[in-house]
């Protein structure tokens, strides 16, 4: 059974406030503003391990975090933080995932040149002298995997937890129904993620 596990949710919110982002960095423990670099303030939190990009506007995005609950968690510290320093900022700021990355293991040696030639060209770029994986562009769900030769897989672009488990079964299906995937445990069994 194909476990998938979740490398980075990326997300944004907005606070519904400008931000004077002076004031924050300097509000912020592990803050950084360096507006000649960078637009905006990079907050980095320890517990979830994830980066919050703050800007002037209220806007926020973040990186890093393993799950869409560490997500909600990083954006509750900001806003208490902010809120503590007498910052006025809509207390329960509604969430947006807008990718999530994950990796698993299709459990399959794979071989990339037939899957090139089989599963047509419209949904495959595989140039092996560029790059060594293959790119398979999923329509539904909306997900590009990245395959390669040891049938490990990244997948990039889904919104949900739900899309990646869909996007990891449609691919063993494909790949299967085309005679391109030859199970090490002998027989397709639907993905897990792990938490």
């Amino acid at each position: 059974m194909p476990s998938i596990r979740i490398e980075n949710v990326v997300a944004t919110t907005a606070l519904n406030t400008d931000l004077e982002l002076p004031s924050v960095a300097v509000m912020l423990e592990n803050a950084e503003y360096e507006p000649e670099q960078f637009p905006g303030v990079v907050y980095r939190i320890r517990d979830p391990k994830t980066a919050v990009l703050l800007f002037r506007s209220g806007k926020m995005v973040c990186t890093g975090a393993k799950s869409v609950k560490q997500v909600h968690h990083a954006v509750e510290i900001v806003v208490k933080e902010l809120t503590a320093a007498g910052v006025k900022v809509d207390p329960s700021p509604e969430v947006h995932v807008q990718n999530i990355v994950a990796s698993s293991d299709l459990e399959s040696d794979l071989n990339l040149n037939a899957i090139a030639i089989s599963l047509g060209l419209d949904r495959i770029e595989y140039e092996p002298e560029q790059f060594p994986g293959l790119v398979y562009r999923l329509h539904d769900p909306a997900v590009v995997a990245l395959l390669f030769g040891s049938g490990k897989i990244v997948c990039t672009g889904a919104k949900t937890v739900d899309d990646l488990c869909r996007a990891v079964q449609r691919l063993q299906e494909d790949l299967g129904n085309a005679g391109l995937l030859r199970p090490r445990g002998g027989k397709l069994t639907p993905p897990v993620v792990l938490s």
